[in-house]
């Protein structure tokens, strides 16, 4: 007795075969993406670093409360910095 699958290649030779190619190479792609998201780490926010060195500067006391809220909506795009009074 021929098996179900054998049966579906007479009538759709083309198709499985483009589909079971198409989800093979898909799961590959997403093991590699995997593979490579888990190897670069968390991903940073964009002005990340300018952001930490804000904070440090408040935590140091450097820049009092106002400053540091100004200057932070500037960094995260919430405000824009032509706009804002010196």
């Amino acid at each position: 007795m021929p098996a179900m699958h054998g049966w579906l290649w007479l009538w759709f030779p083309g198709f499985l075969g483009f589909v079971g190619v198409t989800l093979h190479l898909v799961l590959w792609g997403l093991l590699i993406y995997l593979i490579v998201r888990v190897a670069r780490g968390p991903a940073r926010r964009p002005g990340s670093r300018a952001l930490d060195v804000l904070d440090e500067r408040y935590a140091r006391g450097e820049i009092d409360r106002a400053e540091y809220l100004e200057r932070r909506a500037v960094l995260l795009g919430e405000r824009d910095e032509t706009t804002s009074v010196p």
